[in-house]
């Protein structure tokens, strides 16, 4: 259960990245080379920002041990939430951004990955470094994979529903918190 677990939490986290590339790639002349690029970014922040969030989780550890479950659940339920809120509320169409400068493209890499950072610290509550770092090396690699599928179909102007696809993640990551939840109390 825990590699499903992991997937989905991995699929979850990327939704942004996904998205962020497809569209990228539908609105700008974008070469598969640059795709890559994108990829890559958005894989090592998707993988970064959990990592340095698990380490903080366990630095604090100890200090919560008892409620860590509770913290792991509502920091899940949290990120779940405000996508599933983001994706129902209006967001107003985004400014054309020059996706050419590598700057541009680390800073989508922290905007998607924001979230991941907040689940990491779940993560570093609840899991030993080992686990942590077989799981934001997933995390990281499901991210580059996703995100390469979104330059493809940006490519080849097939649309991804952004709110479809955040309401499914959010739902996801709440499913997961209320599993770990049900893990510690059972």
């Amino acid at each position: 259960m825990f590699f499903i677990e992991t997937i989905l939490l991995a699929l979850a986290l990327c939704v942004d990245s996904l998205v962020v590339s497809t569209t990228s790639a539908f609105k700008s002349k974008m070469t598969y080379r640059h795709g890559v690029v994108m990829a890559l970014i958005f894989a090592l922040f998707q993988g970064g920002f959990p990592l340095i969030g698990a380490l903080l989780g366990i630095a604090f550890r100890d200090m919560i041990a008892s409620v860590d479950h509770w913290v792991a659940f509502c920091l899940l339920v949290a990120v779940g939430g405000k996508m599933i809120f983001e994706a129902i509320g209006n967001k107003p169409e985004s400014e054309q951004l020059d996706l050419s400068k590598i700057g541009v493209l680390c800073l989508l890499g922290i905007a998607t990955s924001i979230d991941a950072f907040v689940v990491g610290i779940g993560l570093g509550l609840d899991n030993t470094m080992p686990r942590v770092l077989f799981i934001v090396s997933v995390i990281g690699t499901v991210t580059f994979i996703v995100s390469l599928i979104g330059v493809y179909l940006g490519k080849r102007n097939i649309p991804i529903k952004e709110r479809v696809a955040s309401i499914i993640a959010g739902l996801v990551l709440i499913g997961l918190g209320a599993y770990t939840l049900y893990e510690h109390i059972h």
